[in-house]
């Protein structure tokens, strides 16, 4: 699901300072690799500060510049991945 999302919200961008080649939302394989990294936990805010870069922060239309979504989208990813991450360590632990 929040692949898809972020396929759909963040697809124009391919660089910055986490997001790359492989990790990006260019290609549904590379948002999937993306989005499991990030409910790991590597680097989510950083990604996050990549995808909200707007024309005044000096961002390439089409390479770097995202939107305000992005907040909402990465706090909402993070959570969900934590707690399906919490109820899976309780549910080994029971």
């Amino acid at each position: 699901m929040f692949t898809i999302m972020g396929w759909f919200l963040f697809q124009t961008i391919t660089e910055g300072d986490v997001i790359g080649p492989l990790k990006n939302f260019t290609t549904f394989q590379n948002g999937f690799l993306l989005v499991f990294a990030l409910s790991t936990g590597e680097d989510w805010n950083k990604v996050m500060f990549d995808c909200t870069r707007t024309a005044k922060d000096g961002c390439i239309d089409g390479i770097n510049c995202g939107s305000g979504i992005a907040y909402i989208y990465y706090m909402l990813l993070v959570l969900v991945c934590s707690h399906v991450m919490l109820n899976l360590f309780i549910l080994v632990i029971i």
